[in-house]
């Protein structure tokens, strides 16, 4: 390996396991907006968005892909080239589920949701959106020290509706983790809305 490839390979590995902390420190602080540098990636997937899936997607990770990102061939090509991962059909049947149009994000339950003995195994929703504004949502739970107001948008109009129907879930349901240029957010299965 010349040097050169040997630090393409270092970067990439920097790059995946900066990816992974900024998740883990979103998913500690729910509702609080952390910055990922992204990487390249084809329209219209976010920068951030593909840092995101290159690094937690293998061989063994099945995506599933709203309307949006299914109807451009480069996002698929993009995220086989780069992570191997499967691309189902299915949102039931994925691990992680890209969303790039927010106002179309399915019910909740459209998703795995995990069982009690594995609730790991249900899907991450890593939703696109414009901007962390609008209308806030009142959380609590745990990571958040006493209240916190969370603002994304767009977002489907009964957003607060699904978010507290999967808290009843719990331990099962979906996480969420939203993406807005560099900055994401995540919003884990264990937040409670107080009121909107």
């Amino acid at each position: 390996m010349s040097a050169q490839d040997h630090d393409v390979v270092q970067s990439a590995a920097f790059a995946s396991q900066s990816a992974f902390r900024a998740l883990m420190d979103a998913m500690a602080r729910p509702g609080e907006v952390n910055i990922l540098e992204g990487t390249g990636a084809p329209a219209p997937m976010a920068p951030a968005t593909a840092a995101l899936v290159r690094s937690l997607a293998d061989y063994e990770t099945p995506i599933w892909l709203d309307a949006t990102f299914a109807a451009a061939p480069a996002v698929t090509e993009w995220i086989r080239f780069h992570t191997g991962a499967p691309i189902v059909t299915a949102p039931g049947d994925a691990a992680f589920a890209l969303i790039a149009d927010p106002r179309a994000l399915p019910d909740f339950t459209a998703f795995a949701q995990g069982s009690e003995e594995y609730p790991d195994r249900s899907t991450t929703a890593i939703i696109q959106i414009e901007r962390f504004a609008g209308p806030a949502l009142v959380l609590k739970g745990p990571g958040i020290k006493t209240i916190l107001a969370f603002a994304a948008e767009p977002l489907p109009d009964d957003f607060s509706r699904r978010l507290r129907d999967n808290r009843e879930l719990f331990p099962r349901g979906i996480d969420l983790v939203f993406v807005a240029g560099r900055q994401i957010a995540a919003l884990p299965r264990s937040v409670r809305v107080v009121e909107n």
